[in-house]
This record gives C-alpha cells, sequence and structure tokens, in this order.
C-alpha cells in the first residue's frame, strides 16, 4: 500500500527552472532598453526581489506591490530613468516564455500521475505561471493548479492550503506531501497545514529555519522511493 495518495508540487525551482526563466528573461529586458546588466546589478536585484517576496509570504504586502515595487526600487537605486512598472510587464511577458524543466521532472511527474493525485501549488504570477506550465506540458498531469494570486492567500499560510484542501476532492492530510524548495514557503507551509514535507535541496543547502522537515531528497527520482 502506498504511503501518500496526494502530493503538491511547488513550481520554481522544483518542477520548473526559474533561475533560467529569471536570467533570460532579464537579459531580454535589459537590452530592449539598452541597460546595462552586469553581475553587480543582478546581485541589488536579487536582494531587492528577495526581501519583497519575504514580506508577501509573511502576509505584509501584497502580489502586487512585490512586482510592481522591485523594478521601480532598483531603478532608483542605479540611478536609471526608466518606468519600472511598465518594465515589470515587459519582464513578465519573457517569463513566461522560460519553461526549462528541473533535471528528472517529466519523468517523475509522469511516473507519479499514474498512482497519485498531483496538484500545483505556487505563489507564482498566474499569467506567467499557467503560461509556463502549458508550454512545458507538466499542466495536463496535474489534477488542479491553485496559485495563490487566485486564492486570495499564499504559501506558507494556513489560509492558503485551506483554500487547496476544499477543492481537493477526498483529501486525507495523513496521506498528502508537499514537495519544494523552499523552507519558508514550501516546509513552513506544510507544517502550517498539517502535511509532511519533502525539501527538494539539489545545491545541499543548510537548513537555517525552524521546521519540520520529513523528507530531503537531493534529485527528484528520490521521491519514488518516499511516496510508494
Amino acid at each position: 500500500m502506498k504511503k501518500y495518495d496526494i502530493i503538491l508540487f511547488d513550481v520554481d525551482g522544483t518542477l520548473l527552472d526559474f533561475h533560467a526563466a529569471q536570467e533570460n528573461a532579464l537579459k531580454m529586458a535589459f537590452e530592449k532598453h539598452n541597460y546595462e546588466l552586469n553581475d553587480n546589478v543582478k546581485t541589488i536585484y536579487d536582494e531587492i526581489n528577495h526581501s519583497l517576496w519575504n514580506q508577501y509570504e509573511q502576509g505584509k504586502i501584497t502580489k502586487e506591490e512585490v512586482i510592481y515595487t522591485r523594478f521601480v526600487t532598483l531603478f532608483a537605486r542605479l540611478g536609471l530613468e526608466g518606468d519600472g512598472v511598465a518594465f515589470e510587464d515587459e519582464y513578465q511577458e519573457l517569463l513566461g516564455q522560460g519553461h526549462d524543466l528541473i533535471d528528472g521532472a517529466m519523468e517523475i511527474i509522469d511516473t507519479l500521475s499514474k498512482t497519485h493525485d498531483l496538484y500545483i501549488v505556487t505563489n507564482g504570477v498566474t499569467k506567467t505561471q499557467r503560461s509556463r506550465l502549458k508550454a512545458s506540458g507538466i499542466d495536463q498531469y496535474m489534477k488542479d493548479v491553485f496559485i495563490s494570486e487566485e486564492t486570495g492567500f499564499q504559501k506558507p499560510m494556513r489560509e492558503y492550503f485551506d483554500y487547496c484542501f476544499a477543492r481537493i476532492p477526498d483529501i486525507c492530510q495523513e496521506r498528502t506531501l508537499i514537495v519544494g524548495d523552499s523552507l519558508s514557503s514550501d516546509i513552513l507551509g506544510g507544517n502550517n497545514a498539517g502535511i509532511d514535507t519533502c525539501w527538494f535541496n539539489p545545491f545541499h543547502l543548510s537548513c537555517d529555519l525552524d521546521v519540520k522537515i520529513n523528507y530531503e531528497i537531493k534529485k527528484l527520482s528520490e521521491l519514488l522511493h518516499i511516496v510508494n
């Protein structure tokens, strides 16, 4: 008898290579406006972006404040004269084209979809995420896709998972597993929701958050030994 019936998958950094998508989108957007994109600019952007997303996960700011603040703040820091809000819209269009899969992602969801009910749980932007999921082919393996922008809540909030659970038929939380690369979003979210967690940690990072991790994997293929 298999241990889990339902598996909740994060998207960015778990199934799709967000780093590659972000790199390409930033490169194309900056080139279009003849802005210089060097390592220093990327570092400043990452600091701004990471801070804003952390505040969003904590419920301190909205999704709109995240995406429509980051380039405005970046341009101000760099002394660039540009419309950060319009730039964000262009960036999102380009980001939506990035759908490179994490190594082993298609194989694992294709295999697991035959025996388990799979769902997407993501804090990403709706239009961008749906575009990337469709282009990658991942969406066809999922029973449903839950995007924070549509739910009114976000990971790691308990309310986000309550929204998801209310829309998953015959869910048993003891037989539900969340898989993701973010300790602050996926693993803490799983803890708040009362379900088991699997930390996808391909870069061998240390755990710097007070969370309960039921399983830790370096490759997605390792999931097979956990869920069955």
